[in-house]
């Protein structure tokens, strides 16, 4: 990866380096909230439209080209390697991840195979189109479920509220659950490498759902498996900031950072200041406008902004992001505004 300079602000707030201004990106920028997203998207599952590279890669700059953000993310689902290794799951509209057979035994672990480059070559022609189109200042950012929540959608087999099932796995077959806890922690550095060596130059690992556990359980059954892809990634590439985000994981802070990664993004809940003052002065940090804040309208919005840029208080080691994913309803133009006043209120002059 090439050294980070000043052109490149994702890349240079991602080491705690001075940027032009302070970088921004929108978790889900890419899809239902935008109408040119709903004039191409057509019908079917996301993950028929992701296997379409060149519809792919319009999604996934549509929000560069509307809000100017600093990131692009790739326009794809944390269960599209299970899918593309035919674990037998999709995403159903209005319900999210369903698999109709979910993972509940030994004999499970057949139906979830090595993930290979040739399983996702859509998604790396995906990744080659954006690296043509995009100016080098704006960089891909790629992704990948964490073990844990992509364990989760295949063990209870949809969304859910209480997990009962992933947790019963845990504690009653504990060997069975590192099992499959290795088996996805493979796939995810197989599915964030792919992206990375076709030229994505950051990466974000969700753990979504990982704040349902307790810390405890979080350490003996996650932890080393986040780590591990963690690990791998930056033995393989070495130079790529990486980012560990997850949804009511305050209390499992400074676990989640203990798996290596650059970048520590916070949902709403968790204040920038006492992120750095439990986890280091020099801590980089992602995000955390509450996405609640943008649905209430622009003036909501852009004092929720001011908000968390007075909470990081001039450190440069700052992406601005919401503290989770962009609602369908959200109104395009106020997205804008936010973007426009965070690049504004953090300009360089001298830069």
């Amino acid at each position: 990866m090439e050294s980070v300079t000043s052109t490149v602000p994702l890349l240079a707030a991602a080491t705690g380096q001075p940027a032009p201004h302070t970088p921004v990106w929108f978790m889900r920028q890419a899809g239902r909230s935008l109408p040119e997203y709903r004039a191409v998207r057509g019908d079917g599952s996301i993950l028929d439209a992701i296997k379409q590279p060149e519809l792919s890669a319009e999604i996934t700059l549509q929000p560069v080209r509307r809000y100017g953000v600093d990131a692009a993310v790739l326009y794809s689902d944390i269960v599209v390697p299970p899918h593309a290794v035919g674990f037998g799951i999709d995403v159903r509209p209005g319900t999210g991840p369903v698999a109709e057979h979910p993972f509940r035994s030994a004999a499970d672990l057949d139906r979830l195979p090595p993930l290979m480059p040739d399983d996702i070559t859509y998604v790396t022609d995906t990744v080659d189109l954006l690296v043509a189109e995009l100016p080098r200042e704006v960089p891909v950012l790629a992704f990948a479920g964490a073990p844990f929540t992509v364990g989760s959608y295949l063990v209870e087999g949809r969304p859910s509220r209480t997990y009962q099932y992933t947790k019963a796995l845990m504690h009653t077959d504990e060997v069975l659950w590192h099992s499959l806890m290795e088996r996805l922690a493979s796939s995810a550095v197989e599915f964030i490498g792919a992206q990375l060596a076709h030229g994505a130059r950051a990466y974000q690992l969700f753990d979504s759902w990982t704040g349902s556990l307790s810390a405890a359980d979080y350490r003996r059954y996650v932890l080393p498996h986040s780590t591990r892809v963690v690990r791998e990634l930056a033995d393989r590439h070495p130079e790529v900031p990486s980012i560990h985000f997850g949804i009511g994981c305050d209390h499992l802070l400074e676990a989640m950072y203990e798996a290596g990664v650059s970048i520590m993004g916070l949902d709403w809940r968790t204040p920038i200041v006492d992120a750095r003052r439990r986890l280091g002065d020099d801590l980089v940090v992602q995000g955390n406008l509450d996405p609640a804040l943008v649905l209430a309208g622009a003036d909501v919005a852009l004092a929720g902004a001011e908000a968390v840029l007075a909470d990081n208080g001039g450190h440069p080691g700052h992406i601005f992001n919401l503290g989770h994913g962009v609602q369908p309803d959200t109104d395009p133009g106020v997205l804008a505004a936010v973007t426009e006043l965070v690049h504004e209120r953090t300009r360089r002059h001298d830069a």
